[in-house]
């Protein structure tokens, strides 16, 4: 009688395990409910933002791409950038969509996909500052950047090598900034290249790009928690952004926003 309950708590606890590692399994939960919940903040033109309510841009193009391959419905949360990553690792949504610049502290903490995007630092100006023909010029200046980003750690690092370093303004999201160099508050906004560049070309004549980037260069990517459950996941996702790289639909969508194909690496950059 007693082997055959220790038999069957072991058959029990054995028979657990399987169900939990089952359950663990991201992509299985995301196939099973036909549906992949992914966060990003939609103020971050031209990767995510609301026109006319509606969330357009070249992640939102791109994930619905990569939700028909895995099969799957998407369904987008709008939420302030400083809350994207706590509430991944919290699980309040499946994924995120948000572009986030890939470092090396980052890959210890989450599983990044393949770059979807060119993060290095670009700075935008108020059209027609004489000012500023090139990144140094911002040296005693005021430039303004989103806090809590990758971007914010290099203009920092950039400003401390010129003679007079600039005076930043950290804001919530890069509207805000580009709202106060519009207004003549601050002489310049530094975040990455694809959103400078676009800030530039919609609103030519208030705002002008200033070349050439700056920092180290950087990639987006896309991320998941940093445990074993998403690591399938990840792999669908990359799988079907290499397919995207040869059908041509990333090229497709990059040039629709863009007007210009970036050279995205197809394997995982080496990173500080």
């Amino acid at each position: 009688m007693k082997k055959t309950i220790l038999s069957f708590v072991a058959a029990a606890t054995i028979g657990l395990s399987f169900a939990s590692a089952a359950q663990a399994d991201l992509l299985s939960d995301i196939k099973a409910k036909g549906e992949i919940v992914a966060a990003t903040e939609m103020h971050y033109a031209p990767f995510d933002l609301l026109k006319d309510g509606e969330y357009v841009g070249i992640d939102r193009d791109l994930f619905d791409e990569i939700a028909k391959d895995l099969g799957v419905k998407a369904k987008y949360l709008d939420l302030p950038w400083n809350s994207i990553l706590p509430g991944l690792e919290a699980g309040k949504f499946d994924f995120v969509v948000a572009p986030v610049t890939i470092t090396a502290e980052r890959m210890k903490r989450y599983n990044f996909t393949l770059p979807i995007g060119n993060a290095t630092v670009a700075l935008a100006k108020k059209a027609g500052d004489t000012s500023i023909s090139k990144p140094e010029d911002i040296s005693g200046k005021v430039v303004g950047t989103q806090k809590g980003t990758a971007q914010l750690e290099q203009l920092k690092a950039f400003s401390e090598s010129l003679a007079t370093p600039a005076e930043i303004r950290e804001y919530t999201n890069v509207d805000e900034a580009l709202a106060d160099m519009a207004a003549g508050r601050i002489s310049g906004v530094a975040n990455s290249l694809p959103l400078m560049g676009y800030a530039a070309v919609q609103r030519p004549g208030l705002f002008e790009l200033v070349m050439p980037p700056f920092g180290d260069p950087k990639f987006f990517g896309w991320v998941a928690t940093g445990d074993e459950n998403s690591k399938s996941l990840i792999e669908a996702i990359n799988a079907s952004l290499l397919k995207m790289h040869e059908d041509g639909r990333l090229k497709a969508i990059n040039e629709k926003w863009l007007g210009s194909n970036p050279d995205l690496p197809t394997t995982m950059p080496d990173v500080k």
